[in-house]
């Protein structure tokens, strides 16, 4: 009676003890991420941006059905950030998962096909292993995203060219956070920042840099800028972008966009080195690139770097299609790698570039770095291990595309395409007379306050092309003669982003999941070994401990 009543006062003690553990969980939330990168832990600006929603977001996952094991474990873990989402929103986000080729009617399944692409998702065919052979099944990694009546696509597998596909699904899932918070910001956020094109020096019209655009213009305010000598013509502006000019800045110009920098503004350079005439290029075949004269030279000196006037040629390149018939012949086109075009392969880990697909370069320069004190110089991109570099004058002739290349004579690896200068900037007008006429109501700042801003030597990177026959803009980083689409709208979109972040979601792409995957080898020659120990193991000890706690229990009250 004794141990049966201080029994029962355990057990209600223990009761006691889990309902005011429940009591107080109630009222307070905690969760303990345990894994070493704390995969599960959301970053404070995802924190804070999930805790405005004042509406709920609904999220539709078009990933549901019978799938290889790598986009299982993409959906298991989309599920747990969504869960994640759900939790720190007040419950403000909704979600479902939808196999949308759970219809076996044919026709009726192209038709939900076709109602995804048209929302902005973008399949991916899948070879899928079978008794009888192999067959294709297409899925759709993606998730349509919705909030106070606006839609906008979420594509949750990031494909990159030259990257496995084990690590693809890994790096998705690195980018789940950031991809989904800021798919929710672009949905909820009230445009705040302004963002300024550049124009009246030849940059790229409107429709060159359509695609762009409408892209950056889900976050920011958008104008096209002609400073043109005004002193308040950048004022109100976060950031400017100058995107392939052709005529050389003028003094007041240059005294204008320094002082832009000086006060903090955010400057996007997108500048060619060379000038190569497309239009003689096309009709006969070659032309002359020769060093235009922006007269920028100066100010990126001073600011830390140089864009030296040569072109850059890589073996990882892009294509055009070639007539490599003999004359008399039917014409027979093929792709042949342009070396005039590198296809540069994101290896740095700056949040800016890392995980993006490949991006198209076209006539590009390399860039050094030059002494500047307290300006911290970062390389975001560079060429391929095949690549080299030529002065101008560079002679540009599409017969290269059908001469077989010497690879011993790309000897000029990892050339700089892209970098970011960060600090306090000096003004290039420092100790240099100015009219003061011009100053009269102005307060010149001599050296600014902490600033950031990014080069790179390639106008071309923000360009969309054009269709000929309808005059409507492709989608930027589009290549008509592959059909394949590189990450150049994602790259300015990131450096916009990172120059103008306000809310740290940039931040949480430097993430880094760690990559563990089975030994393929070791698993199917080890199978039966593991399989046997797995399975007996735990029985073995369960058998073990019975073994044990009985012969206490007979030793003890067995007297």
């Amino acid at each position: 009676m004794k141990n049966k009543k201080r029994d029962l006062t355990a057990l209600g003690l223990a009761i006691l003890i889990i309902v005011l553990l429940n009591v107080v969980a109630s009222f307070m939330f905690h969760r303990f991420d345990l894994t070493s990168e704390k995969r599960y832990t959301l970053s404070a600006a995802t924190k804070d941006l999930l805790a405005k929603l004042d509406e709920t977001v609904y999220v539709k996952v078009y990933l549901d059905g019978e799938f290889p094991a790598g986009f299982k474990r993409l959906r298991n873990e989309t599920k747990e950030m969504l869960d994640e989402f759900r939790t720190y929103s007040n419950n403000n986000v909704e979600y479902e998962f939808i196999n949308p080729s759970e219809n076996p009617d044919k026709q009726q399944q192209n038709e939900v096909y076709k109602q995804l692409y048209d929302r902005g998702l973008q399949p991916t065919n899948l070879e899928v292993k079978e008794e009888s052979g192999t067959s294709q099944q297409v899925i759709w990694p993606g998730a349509l995203v919705s909030y106070k009546g606006q839609e906008a696509p979420w594509q949750l597998l990031k494909t990159q060219l030259g990257v496995s596909s084990d690590a693809q699904l890994n790096n998705s899932i690195q980018a789940l956070e950031y991809e989904f918070a800021s798919t929710i910001r672009s949905l909820s956020t009230t445009i705040t920042n302004q963002i300024g094109f550049i124009e009246g020096h030849g940059e790229l019209d409107t429709l060159y840099v359509d695609d762009i655009k409408n892209a950056l213009g889900q976050f920011y305010g958008l104008s096209r800028i002609t400073i043109n000598g005004k002193l308040d013509a950048l004022n109100g502006l976060a950031a400017i972008v100058i995107a392939k000019p052709d005529t050389a800045f003028s003094k007041e110009d240059k005294f204008i966009i320094d002082q832009f920098i000086m006060n903090g503004g955010k400057v996007l350079w997108c500048i060619d080195a060379l000038e190569t005439r497309i239009d003689s290029l096309a009709r006969s075949g070659r032309t002359l690139a020769v060093p235009y004269d922006l007269g920028l030279d100066e100010m990126f000196f001073r600011y830390g770097a140089r864009i030296n006037p040569n072109l850059v040629l890589d073996l990882q390149s892009s294509a055009l299609p070639v007539n490599t018939a003999y004359q008399g012949q039917q014409p027979k086109i093929e792709l042949r790698p342009w070396i005039f075009a590198p296809v540069i392969l994101p290896t740095q880990k700056h949040p800016i570039v890392k995980n993006l697909d490949a991006i198209k370069f076209e006539f590009t320069s390399n860039i050094d770095f030059v002494d500047a004190p307290g300006i911290e110089k970062t390389i975001l991109l560079t060429t391929s291990k095949n690549s080299k570099t030529i002065n101008s004058p560079v002679r540009v002739d599409m017969r290269i595309m059908q001469l077989q290349q010497d690879e011993a004579q790309f000897n000029n690896p990892r050339q700089p395409v892209a970098v970011l200068l960060e600090g306090q900037f000096e003004s290039v007008f420092k100790n240099r007379a100015f009219p003061q006429e011009f100053l009269k109501e102005y307060k010149f700042v001599k050296k600014g306050v902490n600033n950031k801003m990014i080069i790179i030597s390639d106008g071309d990177v923000i360009r969309n092309d054009v269709q000929t026959s309808s005059g409507k803009p492709y989608p930027l980083g589009y290549d008509k003669y592959t059909n394949q689409t590189f990450g150049n709208k994602d790259l300015i979109l990131n450096c916009i982003n990172y120059l103008c972040d306000d809310t740290g979601l940039i931040s949480v792409r430097s993430r880094e999941l760690t990559l563990r995957l089975l030994d393929k080898k070791k698993s199917k020659t080890e199978r039966l070994k593991w399989q046997i120990i797995n399975t007996c193991v735990p029985l073995l000890l369960v058998l073990i401990y019975g073994i044990i706690h009985f012969l206490r229990r007979r030793n003890k009250y067995g007297k």
